[in-house]
């Protein structure tokens, strides 16, 4: 019920202080969108307090079953179906890029922009010009959807959430069989991996498209864990496809494949035709091409967060102090370092945790999010997903659960800058969150201390 009353206040909050639709935004200043602020941010702390609550009954003697979660999982995401979006703008991108397609626009040379139009109004302008960076299957999901709501705009919000709890639907059913694979409890997995603040916030509320290409990478991995390693890196193929990071899975899919006894070389070759075959069929059948390839860096903006960016607009400040030709080049130096470092940390993950694959792949997808040149607090959700199944021991879920709550309080709600008054109000309506659960807690306690007396 607290979740619940969570995300209640959060669907509500979001009616005034989401990122709403250009025409029906509120000036910082007014007060329905102030009063949206705060109730966001008191929603996101209760959220995260029943989350925390629920972590100790399934660490407890009588834990609740995977079914019990799954129910908890519906019931916390009720509220947020047909909120506004939430934390970001992207969908809104997805909607634009999806109308592209549909239009016979090249989406990889060209930005939402050329679109034009009140739908291509609503995408953030950081991205009006750029292309999309998403692989063929999710564009022709876009596209799909686009016709069947001949881009109404609250039709397809609501159509690209339908698809993003879809996603987190096969991400909840993949988690139990993965974590039994891996001989940890299907209900901390799932504790972890699905009910998690961040799953909720920004896979539901937001709905990312990461949702649905963790929910493909999920299922692909069972299918090649129960002896189908064709369909296995098939499936892994199509998430991919959504978006690239996913592709890390089909090492996992040869190594599962070695694992029951099958040749490394016929292992490889098998998965490798499989993948082949399916890029092929999903970009021949989606009409985009194989633009995606170089559109690859699209989600590097000069203000991105990511470690290698800020180590980069720093030496370049620095150069440019001293009026140093090399100030422009700082910034890719950073980034291409930064590739180098991730690869080295991926290939030492992969070697140390060979008879653990699930694992090695999500420390890989956390090493990528970290270190790659670019950076959101969802990303987190690559690696956290397959760590939550695999994580060898309860410390490990704890250290990343601390992380995820930090990160679930990262982001406004309408995912643009923050300034100092909104930052305020934030702070506000967390702290208001505290202290009512502080008072609730107080008044639970009485009782028990009277009957003591």
């Amino acid at each position: 019920m607290l979740g619940l009353a969570g995300t209640a206040f959060l669907a509500l909050g979001g009616e005034s202080a989401g990122a709403l639709p250009v025409r029906e935004l509120l000036a910082p200043a007014n007060v329905h969108a102030a009063l949206g602020l705060v109730g966001v941010y008191f929603g996101v702390v209760l959220l995260i307090a029943a989350w925390v609550l629920l972590g100790r009954l399934v660490r407890g003697t009588e834990p609740p079953t995977p079914r019990d979660l799954m129910l908890v999982l519906a019931v916390w995401a009720a509220p947020l179906l047909l909120a506004p979006p939430l934390f970001s703008r992207d969908v809104y991108s997805y909607l634009a890029q999806g109308a592209m397609v549909d239009a016979h626009m090249d989406v990889y040379a060209q930005g939402p922009a050329q679109l034009g139009g009140p739908l291509a109004d609503e995408v953030a302008p950081l991205w009006q010009h750029t292309g999309a960076p998403y692989g063929p299957v999710f564009l022709a999901v876009a596209s799909a959807l686009s016709g069947l709501t001949r881009g109404e705009i609250p039709a397809g919000l609501f159509g690209m959430r339908l698809v993003a709890l879809l996603g987190v639907a096969l991400m909840a059913a993949a988690l139990p069989r993965l974590a039994r694979h891996s001989g940890a409890d299907p209900a901390a997995a799932l504790w972890l991996g699905a009910l998690n603040p961040l799953v909720l916030l920004h896979l539901v509320a937001g709905a990312h498209n990461d949702a649905i290409m963790l929910g493909l990478l999920g299922v692909g991995l069972v299918a090649a864990l129960g002896g189908r390693p064709v369909l296995g890196a098939a499936l892994v193929t199509l998430a991919a496809l959504v978006k690239a990071p996913a592709v890390l899975g089909l090492a996992a899919v040869v190594l599962l494949q070695v694992r029951a006894g099958r040749p490394p070389a016929k292992a490889a070759l098998t998965t490798a035709l499989a993948a082949a075959a399916t890029t092929v069929a999903a970009t021949a059948l989606a009409g985009t091409g194989y633009g995606w390839i170089g559109a690859l860096d699209t989600p590097v903006s000069p203000h991105n967060w990511a470690l290698s960016s800020l180590l980069g607009r720093a030496t370049g400040a620095l150069l440019g102090r001293f009026d140093s030709d090399l100030a422009p080049l700082a910034l890719p130096a950073w980034h291409l370092l930064g590739l180098l470092i991730t690869a080295v940390v991926v290939a030492a993950i992969w070697w140390r945790l060979r008879p653990r694959p699930v694992y090695a792949l999500g420390l890989s997808l956390a090493a990528v999010a970290a270190f790659g040149p670019a950076i959101r607090p969802w990303y987190a959700l690559w690696g956290l997903f397959l760590i939550a199944a695999a994580a060898p021991t309860t410390s490990v879920r704890q250290r990343v659960a601390a992380v995820t709550g930090v990160l679930a309080l990262a982001t406004l709600p309408s995912g643009g800058p923050a300034d100092s008054g909104q930052l305020m109000l934030a702070v506000s309506g967390g702290a208001l969150a505290v202290v009512v659960l502080w008072q609730a807690h107080q008044a639970a306690q009485a009782p028990a201390v009277g009957r003591t007396a």
